[in-house]
């Protein structure tokens, strides 16, 4: 019996067409990672793209496919925080927590949908270790006028 090559998630990336970023320096006193045991919690990232902040509000001048789009960024990025902190995405055992926020008009109601962009995205790369509990929330405002904002909290394998 054969057994079957396993894709890390790295690979999956490339296999997807995907870079992970560089790194922006935190906005304020507080870290981008912080390891607890087996736990990794991460500060929440706003969406950036190759021009910058991805900005805007959903439901009013950003689309849910705009946003959907500024969501898959986060999670990027996010996985960037991790390769930097553990040194290789294959540490990661699974995907606990997403926590997304979207910069959304009043009475938007469609934040899920554009949060989906980061949990799509996690499932890809890690399979069923990138399904995840998660919040999807539309809020009045983000830093820098952000479009999206997402927080993860990963589990790291065991040495």
């Amino acid at each position: 019996m054969q057994m079957a090559a396993v894709i890390t998630p790295e690979a999956k990336l490339a296999e997807l067409g995907l870079a992970l970023p560089q790194l922006p320096a935190p906005g304020g006193n507080y870290v981008a990672a912080k390891r607890v045991g087996a736990l990794v919690y991460l500060s929440g990232v706003i969406s950036t793209g190759a021009n910058g902040v991805i900005t805007g509000t959903a439901g009013a001048d950003r689309s849910i496919e705009d946003g959907y789009a500024a969501a898959r960024s986060c999670a990027l990025t996010q996985l960037a925080v991790l390769k930097r902190e553990l040194g290789s995405l294959d540490s990661i055992a699974e995907v606990l927590t997403v926590n997304g926020y979207v910069n959304a008009a009043p009475g938007f109601g469609d934040s899920p949908a554009v949060i989906n962009g980061a949990s799509d995205l996690l499932v890809r790369v890690f399979g069923e270790a990138g399904r995840h509990v998660r919040a999807a929330l539309g809020v009045s405002a983000l830093p820098r006028n952000a479009l999206v904002e997402v927080q993860m909290t990963v589990r790291v394998k065991e040495p």
